[in-house]
């Protein structure tokens, strides 16, 4: 059996020596946390599986940071604990012995397969047995310094813009929830300026066409489905208010033009009748396709799409959705249920301010979202090709 390599594909200039075999035992001193239940309030931090519980007045370390490794639970989230801390008996902290650097060793954390591990038949869990019995390879401690600080800056970067994704995220809720009317106001909390007349209230289907997908024999099936074709869409193909055109299913246009139903175009929205209730994403990327049979196709009318879109995806369409479910074992609506939300709408020029508006903070947490998604993308190449 080959030896398996002792230095990494990618490395730092100057670092030239083989990496160490270890056991990760011999690497950090494993620690197990104990109840806090008897200590007084303070200012010590408490931490489990899922991160910081309270504070209390003592502390399992003072003065040694270390990484907490789930023992029972979530035993695959490794994160880093700066002393002061304690933890509960379901979280071990392991402090790194000496001449070991504390971020090296939880990039070692990060690249180890945890489930792998897992010695229990129901709720996983680890040992420390398991947990020291781990082979790993290490360089020399300089290395390991240099090493350890890229991955803290490209953490930190991570970090960073998962804040200001979340933030993003929060502002447009709470727009969502003030500038639209509230049950039973006839106006929003928060408006543009020049816009003072109350809202009209009407239902869903006085605003837009209604189309099913065929659910007759003529329903395709598995052996309908090309790889290159016209977008046969799932709930599941549904991704932040989109249709992901890489995972849906494609049919042929003979098999599209032999069905009847929804006929899809750029400005419908498609939204869920069966399973995740009100899942629903605004057709902007494509001109023709269909749907499943879980899902109904709405096409816009009297209506700014947009702003239906965002109504769509406010407590507006979730308080009514609620109370409409028909269903038992799987949640259900009807197209029919659906067509009765009421739904407010102002003035023709307040619906594209208002869809204008949410739509530019879509594309600032879409902007987020994918430089997030790559920071962590290349995070993990890196893991792959830095370490051994």
């Amino acid at each position: 059996m080959q030896e398996q390599a002792r230095v990494p594909a990618i490395r730092f200039a100057g670092f030239t020596y083989d990496w160490e075999r270890r056991k990760l035992g011999e690497i950090v001193d494993v620690c197990s946390g104990r109840d806090y239940k008897h200590l007084s309030e303070g200012e010590i931090p408490v931490y489990g599986t899922g991160g910081y519980m309270l504070s209390v007045s003592e502390a399992l370390s003072y003065d040694k940071d270390a990484i907490g490794i789930g023992r029972k639970g979530t035993i695959d989230k490794p994160y880093i604990l700066k002393a002061p801390f304690w933890t509960v008996d379901t979280l071990f902290y392991a402090i790194p012995r000496e001449n070991v650097d504390l971020d090296f060793i939880f990039d070692i954390f990060q690249n180890i397969d945890w489930k792998k591990k897992d010695e229990s038949t129901g709720v996983p869990s680890l040992s420390k047995t398991a947990i020291n019995d781990i082979d790993i390879l290490v360089p020399v401690y300089e290395e390991q310094r240099v090493l350890g600080r890229l991955f803290s800056e490209i953490d930190h970067l991570i970090t960073l813009h998962q804040r200001k994704y979340s933030r993003l995220c929060n502002v447009k809720k709470s727009m969502l929830e003030k500038m639209f009317p509230k049950d039973g106001a006839s106006m929003p909390e928060i408006r543009f300026a020049r816009f003072t007349d109350a809202w009209e209230q009407r239902k869903l289907g006085d605003y837009c066409d209604m189309y099913n997908g065929d659910r007759s024999s003529k329903y395709p099936n598995a052996d309908d489905m090309v790889s290159d074709g016209i977008p046969f869409i799932n709930a599941g193909d549904l991704e932040n208010g989109t249709v992901n055109l890489m995972i849906c299913n494609k049919i042929s246009r003979e098999k599209y033009n032999d069905l009847g139903g929804a006929k899809l175009q750029r400005g419908d929205i498609v939204y869920c009748l069966r399973g995740t209730l009100g899942k629903n994403a605004f057709i902007d990327n494509f001109d023709e396709g269909t749907v499943a049979s879980s899902l109904v196709a709405l096409r816009p009318k009297n209506i700014n799409g947009k702003y239906l879109y965002f109504i769509l995806n406010s407590n507006i369409e979730y308080r009514q959705r609620i109370v409409r479910d028909e269903g038992a074992a799987q949640p259900n609506l009807s197209a029919k249920s659906v067509s009765e939300y009421i739904i407010p709408a102002p003035s023709e020029e307040e619906q594209q301010q208002i869809s204008a508006c949410f739509s530019k903070l879509d594309t600032l947490i879409t902007l987020h979202q994918r430089e997030l998604e790559r920071l962590q993308n290349i995070k993990k190449a890196c893991l792959e090709k830095m370490f051994v």
